[in-house]
């Protein structure tokens, strides 16, 4: 059996999923809290870059992919009014409860759906979205291939996708000052707001393990996708794609 990464250890397809979910179940009721605190804010920052980027417009249909605690799906609600559509699919109940806490507040009731499920296996109907946004959740798919083939599937033809994930920093320096903050800070914050070590250890294991921005983009010309661009942010933490369906 092919075996996968979950952070520094070899694990089965299946195996991963369980530990992710464990993961988020662990992490829900003070994820952005404690994301916030250790991005500096800057999270926030790079969600409305990529949000932006994506250029949505009045009664278009989003999907926000992996989209856990809604932070995408909210922003995006905005650009494409009440004649549009969000929706906010992610495989962790926790997670979604969160988010849903944030929509009804927010006033977009109305304009958003939380659906549970797998992006693996997306219960959607094809060519249905003009765009989908995955923020920080495709490097914790099992399958990501079969992950980003769905989204294709899902999107119309000229839909565009558009990935935010970690990277690592392009600077040597920064790059070694972030690596002794990701693996000596972000555990011990861990351990203090969610009285877990081992659920920031995960994060930077999994962000050094994962594809460089040039080899995600030739996946997701593998799977379908055209008119690749990234475009780095704060020296290469965060990185954001876009892609169109042709």
């Amino acid at each position: 059996m092919t075996e996968v990464s979950f952070g520094s250890r070899r694990v089965s397809h299946q195996e991963k999923k369980s530990l992710v979910q464990g993961h988020f179940d662990t992490v829900a009721a003070r994820y952005d809290l404690t994301n916030n605190l250790l991005s500096f804010g800057l999270q926030q920052v790079w969600k409305r870059k990529a949000v932006a980027w994506l250029g949505l417009t009045r009664g278009e249909r989003v999907l926000d992919a992996c989209g856990g605690t809604a932070d995408l799906g909210l922003l995006a609600a905005g650009p494409v009014g009440p004649e549009g559509r969000t929706i906010i699919y992610d495989f962790n109940r926790a997670m979604l409860a969160v988010g849903r806490d944030k929509i009804e507040p927010a006033g977009t009731a109305a304009t958003m759906s939380l659906v549970q499920g797998d992006v693996e296996q997306i219960a959607l109907q094809d060519q249905t979205f003009d765009a989908a946004l995955v923020g920080f959740g495709i490097r914790n798919l099992a399958a990501m291939e079969a992950g980003l083939q769905e989204l294709h599937r899902v999107l119309k033809p000229g839909g565009r996708l558009l990935i935010l994930e970690f990277s690592q920093p392009t600077n040597t320096w920064f790059r070694a000052l972030y690596d002794l903050y990701s693996f000596t800070v972000m555990p011990l914050v861990g351990k203090i707001i969610m009285g877990s070590w081992e659920a920031y250890t995960y994060l930077p294991e999994s962000i050094r393990l994962f594809a460089s921005p040039d080899e995600l983009g030739a996946i997701l010309e593998r799977v379908g996708f055209s008119r690749v661009d990234y475009h780095r942010l704060s020296n290469g933490i965060a990185v954001m794609y876009l892609c169109w369906k042709g």
